[in-house]
């Protein structure tokens, strides 16, 4: 059987004469012709019994590999910075900025003057104004502006810090390895659970370089804790003359939710502070680093900066972000984390009954939503959600599958709808969506 089957494949030259490859581009239907035949041999060497469409498989290989394999999604798992969705929904304002500047844009013009501009006179400008910063840098994330700071900074000399603080963030990036990457030298101070601004005066030596403090994003320690308030630490570090950076993680101006304030990092003293973009400021992704004027500007004229600096399109798009927080305005994220669960329950009462409309079977239940992204550890959302009377894997994959592309969240058994990260125009979409995937499942 198999034999027969590998014989019953269609050569490329047959493929590319089907009239419903005939408007494929040459070199594109070759591809995708390919890339279909040779997967069709592995199944069938696999144990495969009946060969698909192959036309059809071709012509939908061609179509994705055309359109590129990342999709917008409606998310509906009540994660509102989501990891593996990218995060932060980018606020209106900076989607428009972006578009604007993906043709020619004055990235590094002055208009005025039509000479040479600096790239980040903008969101210097802006962050001064929101955080009373003195000047600021962005590169791409989180991570590489620590690595910057610490090369920049550190390299051949020592970095101390609390061993409570030695956290691995996610995506193996690991406090003690960007040290090292970074060519410092780690002193750690203190215990996991109790750390003392004695400790690090102990260890202050004519190799140290500066007082480095980072924020747990993604795990609290609780009991019996201690660790040196900022002042402390900024006192200390202005006593021997050391910088202070702080990495505050999540990007909170005002610190909401307990999460430590960039405006209060500035206004305490601390030299350097580093948060992301794309967390709880809810923009796109970026590391951006405040601070004192000289640190910064050592931080730009070091090599690794242009390796690691922003691009156009981030950068305008993070410009606009901070332009509505100047306005008063918050972004999606904030929006979605400060949703108030009466509000939830009437959008999931109507998710529901766009559902009942459509024939199937759900209820509104209590239950909660998440932060995640590594902000907000241990702190869930209260809300309302929808629980589909089906069965749950297939119904989940189904909704991943389809167009556009739905992804819950499966709870006990059931798929699990949670309003808190949809808009109320996807509610109805989002139910069609349901109804249409059941309709497949059936069969």
């Amino acid at each position: 059987m198999n034999r027969d089957l590998y014989r019953r494949l269609p050569q490329v030259d047959a493929l590319l004469r089907e009239p419903a490859l005939a408007d494929l581009p040459h070199d594109l239907a070759v591809v995708a012709a390919r890339e279909v035949l040779g997967r069709l041999r592995g199944a069938i060497a696999e144990g495969l019994t009946e060969l698909p469409d192959v036309v059809e498989a071709v012509a939908r290989e061609a179509r994705a590999l055309r359109a590129g394999r990342i999709r917008g999604v409606l998310n509906a798992t009540g994660v509102v910075v989501h990891t593996n969705l990218g995060r932060a929904p980018w606020p209106c304002s900076a989607r428009v900025g972006a578009l604007e500047a993906m043709g020619y844009c004055d990235v590094e013009m002055d208009l005025e003057t039509g000479r040479r501009g600096g790239r980040m006179d903008g969101v210097r400008r802006l962050l001064h104004l929101l955080t009373g910063c003195e000047s600021a840098l962005v590169v791409n994330n989180g991570a590489a502006a620590v690595l910057l700071a610490l090369t920049a900074l550190a390299r051949d000399r020592e970095v101390v810090v609390s061993r409570g603080e030695l956290v691995e963030i996610g995506g193996s990036f690991r406090v003690p390895d960007v040290i090292a990457s970074g060519g410092a030298r780690l002193r750690e101070v203190g215990t996991t659970n109790r750390t003392r601004a004695a400790d690090y005066e102990a260890v202050i030596g004519p190799e140290t370089a500066l007082l480095l403090r980072v924020h747990p994003s993604n795990f609290r320690v609780v009991g019996f804790t201690e660790a040196p308030s900022r002042a402390a630490l900024v006192a200390l570090g202005r006593r021997y003359g050391l910088p202070v950076v702080e990495d505050l993680g999540s990007g909170s101006l005002d610190g909401e939710w307990g999460e430590p304030s960039i405006r209060d990092a500035v206004a305490e003293g601390v030299d350097l502070a580093i948060f992301s973009g794309d967390k709880l400021l809810g923009g796109p992704q970026a590391g951006v680093i405040i601070g004192r004027a000289d640190l910064v500007a050592r931080l730009r004229e070091h090599p690794l900066y242009r390796a690691l600096r922003i691009d156009k399109v981030l950068l305008a798009a993070l410009e606009r972000t901070l332009g509505d927080h100047l306005a008063g305005v918050s972004p999606p994220v904030l929006r979605m984390l400060a949703l108030d669960p009466a509000e939830l329950r009437a959008r999931a009462e109507r998710l529901a009954g766009h559902l009942a409309l459509l024939g199937v079977g759900a209820e509104v239940r209590e239950d909660v939503g998440w932060a995640g992204g590594g902000a907000l550890p241990g702190h869930a959302l209260p809300g309302f959600v929808v629980r589909v009377h089906a069965e749950a894997a297939p119904l989940a994959r189904a909704l991943r599958s389809g167009e556009p592309p739905v992804v819950a969240r499966v709870a006990d058994g059931a798929v699990v709808l949670d309003p808190r990260t949809l808009d109320e125009a996807d509610l109805e979409q989002v139910a069609s969506r349901v109804a249409e995937s059941l309709g497949r499942m059936a069969p």
